[in-house]
């Protein structure tokens, strides 16, 4: 009997990769979470307090002079390599839940504009490119462009305006741009911006030319509504799928329940941290002896998009908080509570975009004593390998990931 909550803090690195300087040199330097800490203590004259973060050992995982090293949990923690090619939230869970996504595809809109635009029009759409740039506008109005927030060619987005166009219609455009796209995501966004989008449109890396969303105001002038297309995948070999399947009642909250859409689990999209911790604190209450929650804190990520390291870190001592709640609602010795990230978006580093960084693995268990210390795992499907073991599931039928931990009466040499 084991509830599993994944808790994701997205965005949140604890150092740069040895290649996240391949697409800019200067995220050789990335660490979301140390410039996190230092520039609090430059505005403040104090330290960022995480006490709960700190219990679970997160000062062993990236030693720093503002995080305790001793932890005071039971916990296993280490850190994890992304397992997946460029920084980006969607291949992020998509790994972590099991799925193979070490070749996703990588390709600028420039390079299929004409089957892109042949595909709308056959849709009844009016194409038009915005003033001859390497970028589409759907019925006036609708962009279909690069995103430029995650690596170059990773991601392509559908940007409009909400009082323009109504969201399901923006949409069903990028429905229509999903099948035929080559690349990983395909990502439905509608917001208010602070004027009309063609005027936020700039170059980014590598020849992409896309929509600033950060500087056009979506992410600060409410009523963001997001939706993710992902390419496509064996689903049966994910662990919401792997879980329901086995009978485990499978919750998916925040930006997980978009970017992880999966038709036997209870959906509870949100993107405020209070409306997020709650929505999570209610499935927590709510669940069986067994059960699968994973839930994502989505407004560090916005933050560090942003580049505001004040609103990352009080997002993350909000989190923080909501963690020591969870934890007072798990107390069955099989219960786990893993706190993990995506990617990194380092809130200084001078750029929007996400970093590529290695994330934390911090897993908190009651029957075992004091901490263990993991080795660095190679992907993000070893969280995913590692819930799954939790749950009395074959890990081994996941696409990818080897599990963290062993079930009791498991192999010798891995932390229970």
């Amino acid at each position: 009997m084991s509830r599993i909550v994944i808790l994701v803090i997205d965005g949140f690195g604890v150092g740069a990769m040895p290649d996240a300087a391949v697409s800019r040199p200067g995220d050789a330097a990335a660490d979301t979470l140390g410039h996190l800490l230092d520039d609090h203590r430059a505005a403040t004259g104090r330290r960022l307090p995480l006490p709960v973060l700190e219990a679970f050992g997160l000062g062993l995982v990236h030693p720093h002079p503002d995080l305790a090293s001793t932890p005071s949990l039971p916990v296993a923690g280490g850190r994890a390599e992304l397992g997946y090619p460029g920084a980006d939230t969607y291949a992020g869970h998509q790994t972590m839940v099991g799925a193979d996504f070490s070749r996703v595809a990588v390709a600028r809109l420039a390079d299929h504009l004409g089957e892109v635009a042949a595909a709308l029009r056959a849709s009844g759409r009016r194409t038009e490119l915005l003033a001859g740039r390497p970028l589409l506008v759907v019925g006036g109005g609708i962009l279909v462009h690069d995103n430029l927030e995650a690596d170059p060619g990773v991601n392509w987005n559908v940007s409009g305006l909400l009082e323009d166009s109504p969201f399901t219609e923006i949409l069903d455009i990028a429905r229509v741009v999903r099948s035929v796209a080559p690349v990983a995501r395909v990502i439905a966004v509608g917001g208010r911006a602070d004027g009309p989008l063609d005027t936020f449109v700039r170059d980014g890396d590598l020849g992409t030319v896309g929509l600033d969303t950060p500087a056009c105001g979506f992410y600060r002038n409410g009523g963001l509504a997001v939706q993710h297309l992902g390419a496509p995948l064996d689903h049966s070999r994910r662990l919401p799928e792997l879980a329901a399947g086995a009978g485990v009642p499978v919750t998916l909250v925040g930006k997980a329940a978009d970017v992880l859409a999966c038709d036997a689990a209870l959906c509870c999209p949100a993107v405020g941290t209070t409306e997020v911790l709650g929505l999570t604190f209610d499935a927590v209450r709510r669940a069986p002896d067994t059960a699968l929650i994973v839930s994502n804190v989505q407004e560090t990520d916005l933050a560090g998009h942003q580049q505001d390291a004040p609103r990352y870190a009080d997002v993350l001592r909000q989190a923080d908080a909501g963690l020591g709640r969870l934890l007072g609602l798990l107390s069955s010795p099989g219960d786990r509570l893993i706190v993990t990230g995506d990617h990194g978006n380092d809130p200084v580093i001078g750029h929007a975009h996400h970093t590529r960084e290695y994330v934390p693995v911090l897993i908190h268990r009651l029957e075992a004593r004091g901490f263990d210390r993991l080795p660095t795992a190679r992907t993000l499907a070893d969280v995913g390998a590692t819930a799954a073991a939790a749950l009395g599931l074959r890990a081994a039928e996941l696409g990818k990931g080897t599990p963290l931990l062993r079930p009791v009466g498991g192999s010798a040499g891995v932390p229970r």
